[in-house]
């Protein structure tokens, strides 16, 4: 069975892909495999300076940042890897959660000898980055997360996303003797269909300021990427008009502009009079 055309498309690669001359996602120069918590994890990195962790989401790969890392790396290090059974790097075990590749990344960055970085996350790629901020405090400086969902029910993810998700996730779950890629593509969605399960109220625990970042036409509703802004106590939130979930590739270059912005300048308290700046 082919990969769900929902995992796949979530951050369409083939539209981030265009007019790009590095091969991101399968650069010798700049790719190495990490012995990460049992599977080797396939990272790259480009450019200097301040550390910038790039994560992707469900089904995706380090591609999906074509119009993001050549911005980041003029400024950044950055770091940007496949997620465990995804892209190139695999991992033949049935278990999948995001406080494991939560886990991953942290370990990721000690490999790295990176004490803290800046962390964008798009999808999962931003529950991974919740996650991270909330197990391992002392690596995030700053959060920017887009397109993301605190738990898996028509409150958090449109009705109409899970008609087509969860038939699919049904009809696998009936296939006997699964074929390893079969056996992959059912982890990816099951983590999609039964995750993640974060309580709202873990959030006030995030210390490092965060950006919260959603389409106005998401498959996550925009009411949901609201509460979660409205409950980290240190959160800026940008709704982005016109757009469904892939944010950093239909506005990326004022993605890009304006989580660096959101990076490189001090966070601001908004009180009293200051509500009216």
């Amino acid at each position: 069975m082919k990969r769900t055309t929902f995992t796949a498309g979530l951050l369409v690669a083939a539209l981030s892909s265009f007019g790009q001359n590095v091969p991101y996602g399968n650069n010798s120069t700049a790719g190495k495999y990490y012995d990460i918590r049992g599977f080797k994890m396939y990272c790259e990195i480009y450019g200097e300076g301040q550390p910038v962790l790039i994560i992707h989401g469900n089904g995706g790969s380090i591609g999906n940042f074509t119009n993001n890392i050549p911005y980041f790396s003029t400024k950044y290090k950055v770091i940007v890897a496949d997620s465990r059974s995804q892209g190139k790097s695999a991992d033949p075990g049935d278990s999948l959660t995001y406080e494991m590749m939560a886990d991953d990344f942290a370990t990721l960055l000690d490999q790295l000898h990176v004490d803290s970085a800046y962390v964008i996350g798009w999808s999962d790629g931003g529950i991974n980055g919740v996650l991270l901020a909330l197990r391992h405090p002392e690596k995030v400086k700053k959060l920017a997360v887009t397109g993301t969902n605190l738990w898996a029910d028509s409150t958090a993810v449109f009705q109409e996303i899970w008609d087509m998700v969860r038939p699919q996730y049904a009809a696998m779950k009936k296939i006997p003797n699964m074929t390893a890629p079969q056996k992959n593509n059912f982890k990816l969605l099951r983590l999609l269909c039964d995750q993640p399960n974060i309580p709202l109220s873990n959030l006030r625990n995030i210390k490092c300021p965060s950006l919260v970042i959603g389409g106005d036409h998401d498959v996550i509703r925009p009411e949901h990427t609201m509460l979660i802004a409205h409950n980290i106590p240190k959160s800026y939130l940008w709704i982005l008009p016109n757009s469904g979930h892939s944010t950093p590739v239909v506005y990326s270059e004022l993605f890009n502009k304006t989580v660096d912005n959101f990076f490189s300048k001090e966070f601001r308290v908004f009180e009293g009079k200051d509500r009216f700046n």
